[in-house]
């Protein structure tokens, strides 16, 4: 019984840990998606190395403060020198993260082969993290047991950018839709930036020690991309985006149970099966609404055509077999099933009838044909 209680505490907090981190990363991804810098949050997760290593030194040793403060300071530098290359006018954005993050992180690599090549740094731990051991990484205050270390941090750290993003809403869509417009009602787009890269720096580090740096970035980039793709409202996509990380975070750890998997890389799959169900389904931008669409734009400038073509030719009685269903595919070069389809649904939006054999036109498709008719003349 101990052990079926124990094993459920620990699932619970894994999915907490989990569900914590996606929110948290959530709220900023949104923002960072719609300014085109989702790469930022890759290049931070990897840039943090020296100033984990510079925390290691000063602590001599792991410390949890020491650790947090280098790896922060580390994505500080990291925002400040994208900006200072972009700002240079002659390097674009993902070019600017593209030299700054590949520097860090190998000055970080240098300086651990320097000083600590003894230190076992291991890989798997920084690319996936620790998720599955949130459970028994535990804070003491005076020595009271207050729980999983994770799940302080990441409440605190969602709690600070729920704050943050509520606080500030207007003053981040200004500065992310409009910077002109922000500048001239007063707000300073460049400090609202700046203060809006602090936070993903400080939320990158806190979820990177939990969750580690494939899951950072997939729960900061990919929910917010998947709410994109479903609705053109903002605070509609923050919801979006919240919910589909924190679902992602729980399908992921059942997943991960069922099939004795990595719980990180079913998270971090989870969220890219939310993010492809998006793009097939979403009502507005998803590729199978769009199909249907382009479908029926090509139907309606089929039924134009059709009634286009019996109006030239309706009065011509010795042209009276332009008229025939069965000559209509062979003069507009539709293929049978086309013609059919088109023709059917002219007959169901009540723009032709058949009588005979042939096709007359209604009042409504006569119409038609003579607006069409002088569109394309204008047009010509």
């Amino acid at each position: 019984m101990t052990n079926e209680r124990f094993d459920m505490s620990a699932s619970l907090a894994i999915i907490l840990t989990g569900v914590l981190v996606a929110t948290a990363c959530a709220l900023l991804g949104v923002f960072l998606v719609l300014r085109r810098m989702a790469m930022l949050a890759d290049a931070i997760s990897h840039a943090i190395l020296p100033g984990i290593v510079a925390g290691y030194f000063l602590a001599q040793g792991p410390n949890l403060l020491a650790g947090f403060a280098g790896a922060s300071l580390a994505a500080v530098i990291t925002v400040a020198l994208v900006e200072a290359l972009q700002n240079t006018r002659r390097v674009g954005g993902e070019s600017a993260i593209g030299i700054v993050f590949p520097a860090m992180f190998a000055l970080g690599t240098f300086l651990v082969s320097k000083y600590f090549a003894n230190v076992h740094l291991d890989t798997d731990a920084v690319l996936y993290g620790n998720i599955e051991f949130a459970a028994f990484d535990v804070l003491f205050v005076n020595d009271v047991n207050l729980g999983p270390q994770s799940l302080w941090v990441m409440g605190a750290l969602c709690i600070i950018n729920l704050l943050f993003v509520g606080l500030f809403f207007k003053e981040l869509k200004l500065a992310t839709f409009d910077p002109g417009l922000a500048a001239a009602l007063g707000f300073s787009p460049v400090l609202i930036h700046y203060a809006l890269m602090a936070v993903v720096s400080i939320t990158t580090v806190g979820a990177f020690t939990a969750v580690g740096a494939i899951l950072v970035v997939a729960f900061m980039i990919v929910p917010a991309a998947t709410a994109y793709l479903l609705t053109d409202d903002l605070s509609r996509m923050i919801v979006l985006a919240v919910v589909a990380g924190a679902a992602s975070a729980v399908a992921g750890f059942f997943i991960a149970l069922a099939l004795d998997a990595s719980v990180a890389g079913a998270m971090a799959t989870m969220t890219g099966a939310f993010f492809l169900l998006a793009l097939l389904f979403s009502p507005s931008h998803g590729l199978v609404a769009k199909a249907r669409r382009l479908q029926r734009q090509r139907m309606r400038v089929a039924m134009e055509n059709l009634v286009v073509h019996l109006f030239n030719h309706e009065h011509q009685a010795y042209e009276e077999h332009e008229a025939e269903v069965a000559h209509l595919s062979s003069e507009l070069r539709w293929q049978p099933g086309f013609a059919r389809q088109v023709i059917g649904m002219a007959k169901r939006a009540q723009l032709v009838q058949q009588a005979n054999g042939h096709l007359m036109l209604t009042g409504t498709g006569r119409e038609l044909a003579q607006r069409a008719s002088a569109l394309r003349d204008g047009e010509g």
